[in-house]
């Protein structure tokens, strides 16, 4: 079968469009430098100024071991972005956060609403395959990574970690971590940024510190926001706080507390929709049409408490953290399921209310030893449990194809579809660095874990009811080195290689068709729990500096074998999940930084990914078929980013940034092929030490690519979102 291109709004709108985004963000721009001279103007800089560099910190990052280390004397690869060059690029999404990150793919919006993401590591583009990390808490617990209350105001450092979790977490994961470690209690300064833009949205966001006295140091974070969308009745509304109480460390000695609140309500869009179920986009459904039912939303209002502390314990150091979290979530939402516009044919779209109740505990307990020798060693165990608990009930109706309704959908009068799952995850683990010269270090860690699952599943409108339980036991470790072949100063070339064997307990999304599925690979059929994932990697490569740390650069290869991920499905016409046997992923990726001259940052990257199936029989138009050799959906072979940002400390700044995501199928039969796109984002600002104005203009050629898979129907997208443009004004003090 030939691969079909893609229709003409997949790419830019008419020409025309680009060339309105250049004149609006010019005009915005020039709008930005008068405000900007009415406040004072900047004196010339003088020929030792003009020469200035961008200061470069020394980086640390605590996710590969937990304990704080220089990111390129760890045998994988780990990138740090600071909170201030964050902030220096405008950055307040996943997706602009992560721009320039090596190898790393985020599509905005997804299943989850448009306040989520969907990340792409290793080629693999799932909601659950890496693990999201906020001030050292899985954040989701024993389920899903909780993007949409991800907030990602002052903050200290993003720490990005390709390939599988450590031992140390037990919310392992197979492809990446993402750590977000917002700024600590002895932060000083105070900001207030107000910022608004396209389609109605705006917000504004605070972070003081608050004396406490004694001993006690506090910092508060504050933010609210509402961001709109051109798709028709899309937005969200966030409001978020984030209170930090900690003591002042005495030698090794502190404890924190940590309350974490966030209010989001959202107008989730709908996806793009293939026409009968065949390969290629239907031409007959607008662009920027939403085909759930009218005043449709997804509400996540979650409350997390966190505690900790660090002590000396002998000759080791004792540390222990615990985290509550609380989630409620509402849905109602629908998705169209064939593009007819006949209201004869019947009702066209199929819609779901739910109620889901999540509970996540997580607690961490280790001790770490500095011993003779080079070696550091590391012992302890966590425990994860989850709580959740869903209520709901699907229904059909009839839309237009252009989005409009001709009488109310009425919600289902009972909700009476329930799932009720628990999990608790325990393990002990250890590790050890032992580094018996200069130029050589190896890593090793081990961790057995013991997972178990109960779940109960009700249909009364079926007349079903399954219940069943699922109890694993197995070890995962890691293997690692790293040797310095040239050391010059603050200069080196360091080669690492690195194996990791991997253990997950599937995901769970709570869809009410969950509790339907039968080839599940549960213990039980139709419990719907389904078998636990599992990969094992090889990972080799090198990191280089040069130039006092001006240039960092770094390669590296990988291969996984993975087996029984979890992909989606339909169950009697409902979204669920099952296991897809097993897959293999390798590839290249390698990237650079440049300090320049002129206090500019030049960032640049490659990455080539090749995930397919290895031995996975799926059912395509109604027939079991292998699917060995097919790549997965939405996996695109090529990946590239380049940004240059010009950043002084006072004065004008701004930069542009590109992201290129190559040709990927649309479908597991790897029948339809997408076409491979670039976005473009430009920023323009004026900064003083104590304030700065900037806008920042995204995706300004108006790209609308297929960038996620959605659940919610067979071969059903989600689309980049469109071009926008943002101003923001922020005060220090």
């Amino acid at each position: 079968m030939q691969n079909k291109p893609m229709p003409a709004f997949s790419g830019p709108r008419p020409l025309c469009a680009p060339f309105a985004a250049v004149r609006g963000f010019a005009i915005l721009a020039i709008s930005t430098c008068c405000i900007a001279s009415a406040f004072g103007q900047n004196p010339a800089p003088s020929a030792a100024t003009s020469q200035k560099l961008p200061r470069v910190e020394e980086r640390v990052e605590v996710t590969a071991t937990r304990l704080p280390e220089d990111p390129e004397k760890v045998p994988a690869p780990i990138e740090v972005f600071t909170g201030e060059e964050l902030q220096a690029r405008g950055a307040r999404d996943l997706r602009t956060a992560l721009a320039s990150a090596i190898g790393v793919d985020i599509a905005p919006g997804g299943d989850a609403g448009p306040a989520s993401s969907v990340p792409d590591f290793w080629g693999l583009k799932e909601f659950d395959a890496f693990l999201l990390v906020v001030d050292g808490v899985p954040w989701g617990g024993a389920f899903n990574p909780a993007l949409t209350t991800l907030d990602l105001n002052d903050l200290d450092r993003i720490e990005v970690l390709r390939g599988p979790a450590p031992v140390t977490y037990g919310a392992t994961s197979f492809v990446g971590v993402v750590q977000v470690v917002h700024k600590g209690v002895d932060a000083k300064e105070r900001t207030l940024t107000l910022h608004g833009g396209s389609y109605g949205s705006g917000g504004a966001s605070f972070s003081t510190p608050i004396p406490l006295g004694a001993n006690w140091s506090s910092r508060l974070s504050v933010d609210g926001e509402r961001l709109g969308y051109v798709d028709d009745r899309t937005s969200y509304r966030r409001g978020h706080g984030l209170w930090r109480v900690g003591t002042k460390p005495v030698g090794e000695n502190r404890v924190w507390f940590n309350a974490d609140a966030n209010w989001l309500d959202q107008d989730p869009a709908s996806p793009r929709t293939e026409e009968d179920g065949a390969p290629g986009w239907s031409p007959v459904t607008p662009l920027d049409a939403n085909y759930n039912p009218p005043g449709a939303y997804l509400n996540d209002h979650r409350f997390t408490g966190m505690a900790g502390f660090d002590r000396k314990a002998g000759s080791a150091l004792w540390s222990m953290m615990g985290s509550v979290s609380r989630s409620k979530q509402d849905i109602f939402r629908g998705f169209l399921e064939e593009p007819v516009d006949d209201d004869e044919e019947g009702e066209n779209s199929h819609g779901l209310q739910e109620k889901i109740n999540l509970t996540d505990v997580y607690v961490d307990s280790h001790f770490s030893w500095k011993l003779r020798h080079g070696v550091t060693f590391l012992a302890g165990a966590d425990y994860l449990h989850g709580t959740g608990s869903a209520r709901g009930a699907d229904f059909d109706y009839f839309v237009h194809l252009n989005g409009t309704f001709e009488e109310p959908v009425p919600k289902p009068d009972e909700l009476d579809v329930t799932i009720e799952d628990h999990r608790d995850f325990i393990g002990p683990y250890a590790s050890v660095e032992w580094q018996p010269t200069d130029r050589l270090r190896f890593d090793a860690g081990i961790r057995l874990n013991v997972t178990h699952e109960s779940r109960e599943n009700a249909d009364p409108g079926a007349g079903t009811e399954s219940e069943g339980d699922q109890t694993n036991t197995r070890a995962s470790g890691s293997l690692g080195a790293i040797f310095t072949a040239w050391q010059r100063g603050q200069d080196s070339v360091r080669f690492y290689a690195n194996y990791r064997d991997t253990f997950k307990p599937a995901a769970i999304d709570f869809g009410i068709g969950e509790g339907d599925e039968e080839e599940g690979g549960g213990e039980e059929e139709g419990s719907g729990i389904l078998k636990p994932e599992t990969s094992r990697s090889i990972e080799g490569g090198i990191k280089g500096q040069f130039l006092d740390r001006r240039v960092e650069w770094e390669a590296s290869g990988f291969y996984m074998d993975f087996t029984n991920l979890v992909v989606a499905t339909e169950v009697d016409g409902l979204p669920a999940l099952e296991n897809a046997g097993s897959e293999h992923f390798k590839g290249f990726e390698g990237g650079a930084s440049v300090y320049l001259g002129h206090n500019v940052v030049a960032r640049g990257s490659y990455s080539y990914h090749d995930a397919r199936f290895n031995n996975f029989v799926d059912i395509i138009d109604g027939e079991p078929k292998q699917l060995a050799g097919n790549r997965l959906e939405v996996s695109a072979h090529n990946l590239a980013s380049g940004s240059v940002f010009y950043l002084p400390q006072h004065g004008m700044m701004g930069g542009v940034s590109i992201n290129y995501t190559g040709s990927r199928f649309l479908d597991r039969d790897n029948a339809s092929l997408a076409p491979g796109f670039a976005s473009v984002d430009l920023s323009i600002g004026y900064r003083k030490p104590r304030w700065e104005l900037r806008v920042d203009a995204r995706n300004i050629a108006d790209r609308r690519d297929a960038v996620a898979a959605s659940e919610l129907g067979e071969g059903s997208f989600y689309l980049m979102t469109s071009r926008r443009v943002e101003s923001s004004f922020s005060f220090h003090f």
